[in-house]
């Protein structure tokens, strides 16, 4: 490899621009080691010396460096990776992107799978990518967590699922991590017929082989849109199957949190709205560690919601607003809304549950609402002072819906400002109170697994 990096920005009064470098200076190498990507940049710069191989122009010079290990050198890349991202391999049975329309934004129908973002942003891997090179380097540099999709431990049946010959072969690589002290946390996409019942219980009892290191495992329902023409054939989970599930998890919660102190295997929030049953009680999900896979998120917003609606007074102040959500969530925001009216009766909230024709009904979650879905089943409603929605709608720092729309553009058709508002009780609590703080977008990326 003979890799530069081009540095394109200095951040003022920080060591590198104490040191003189400047926007257009390539890296060429730090104590005698080229930069591969983010993670060897991190890695070398928590050494205390640094001996930094630049080049400008024609010539090249050292720049060295004296600092605390947790010292920022300042400098800033054109691309927060420092690499091509690593594209997915897998052509998987239930994959969300291959069941997208046509015509929306490139980066849409991009399918990650790089162990980098793993460990940076949180997105899971399926190990199917992973050569010798990037394994050792887990290794060596101890990068924890790694998110893994492993969606069962069958080899047989993960190369059907994942489409992949050798899907079934890299679960060896939880091996090397667990000797390694790695941590890992999983997840299932469950695909009723093929992944579940004995399937999943024999997955779920070859995961646990790996506790302590592999601290958390998530059960998600497959995610089905209308666009699924040329696709396996695969069917929704169905009351019945979600009680199934949720009785299986928790048999083997019971099995092991005495000897581990953890509960492990965790059903996601959907499974237990479409059961009809109560979601579990916080000290259930070991402090939240799977949040972004939708579980605990449910529990984690109520309790959080109700603490701080407990430090209120409760006061006559008035408003009248909308929110709107997906279709999972809506009963469960009403009943939060009626806590809150306790306390603050002169504020009128509607909850509208927005169903989701852009993708199909069988999508109910928020996070995959358009603008179009949004402004057509609002348009014309007496929605009040402003419209709240979950940051999530949003694309990550932007104010554009998964369709393009714009946050504006979605205003204007409703006649309404929308105000995107943080995942969190708190903040739920505080924008039904008018004091809400205004968020930028959530993800850049649908889920792939999903």
């Amino acid at each position: 490899m003979n890799k530069s990096q081009r540095i394109d920005g200095i951040i003022p009064g920080s060591i590198a621009d104490e040191l003189g470098l400047e926007a257009g200076d390539m890296i060429l190498s730090i104590n005698g080691v080229q930069i591969e990507d983010v993670l060897d940049y991190r890695f070398l710069c928590k050494d205390e010396y640094l001996s930094i191989l630049i080049r400008r122009g024609s010539e090249e010079g050292v720049f060295e460096v004296e600092k605390d290990a947790d010292e920022d050198l300042g400098i800033v890349f054109d691309d927060g990776l420092m690499d091509e991202y690593h594209s997915c391999r897998n052509k998987c049975i239930f994959c969300f992107i291959d069941q997208m329309p046509p015509g929306m934004r490139r980066t849409l129908y991009f399918k990650d799978d790089d162990e980098r973002l793993s460990f940076l942003q949180g997105n899971y891997i399926t190990l199917t990518n992973l050569g010798e090179h990037d394994i050792q380097r887990i290794i060596d540099y101890h990068l924890s967590p790694i998110n893994i999709s492993i969606h069962t431990m069958d080899p047989e049946l993960r190369c059907k699922m994942l489409h992949n010959r050798f899907a079934g072969q890299s679960l060896r690589i939880i091996d090397r991590f667990y000797e390694a002290g790695i941590t890992m946390n999983a997840q299932i996409v469950l695909c009723p017929g093929i992944n579940d019942g004995d399937a999943l219980d024999y997955t779920i009892k070859e995961l646990a082989r790996y506790l302590p290191h592999m601290e958390s495992v998530s059960v998600v329902p497959v995610g089905l849109t209308k666009y699924r023409d040329g696709l396996p054939e695969l069917t929704p989970v169905t009351r019945d199957g979600a009680r199934e599930v949720i009785d299986l998890v928790e048999k083997w919660q019971e099995r092991l949190y005495p000897e581990y102190g953890l509960h492990f295997i965790h059903a996601s929030d959907e499974f237990y709205l479409l059961a009809g049953r109560d979601i579990p009680e916080a000290d259930r999900y070991d402090g939240y560690l799977q949040l972004e896979n939708g579980v605990g998120m449910l529990r984690s917003l109520t309790d959080d919601f109700e603490e701080a609606l407990e430090a209120q007074k409760g006061d006559d102040r008035s408003g009248r607003l909308t929110i709107a959500t997906g279709t999972l969530a809506a009963d469960t925001l009403r009943g939060l809304v009626k806590r809150f009216n306790v306390k603050f009766p002169n504020v009128s909230v509607e909850v509208v549950p927005i169903i989701n024709y852009f993708f199909g009904e069988l999508i109910t979650v928020a996070g995959l609402i358009t603008g179009q879905d949004l402004t057509g089943q609002l348009a014309g409603r007496a929605l009040g002072d402003k419209v709240l929605i979950t940051v999530n709608m949003l694309r990550s720092g932007e104010s554009v819906f998964l369709d393009d729309m714009t946050l504006e553009e979605a205003e204007q058709l409703i006649g309404r400002p929308v105000v995107p508002i943080a995942q969190d009780g708190e903040a739920f609590l505080r924008s039904l109170m008018g004091e809400e703080e205004i968020c930028a977008g959530h993800s850049e990326y649908e889920p792939a697994d999903r």
